[in-house]
């Protein structure tokens, strides 16, 4: 398991991906697609494409 940081202000978060723009590339990437970015979302629609009716 991951070591958790201290934050050193709390209720105050920094994410280096937002800050990049990584984030917005990846959700306008999705969007354009229509394939979601992360694995959890992947998994979802394989799962409703494969359902059997």
């Amino acid at each position: 398991m991951a070591k958790r940081r201290k934050k050193l202000i709390p209720g105050l978060s920094f994410s280096w991906k937002r800050a990049l723009g990584i984030t917005k590339v990846k959700r306008k990437i999705a969007r354009a697609t229509g394939i979601p970015t992360t694995r959890q979302g992947r998994r979802a629609k394989l799962g409703r494409m494969f359902r059997i009716k």
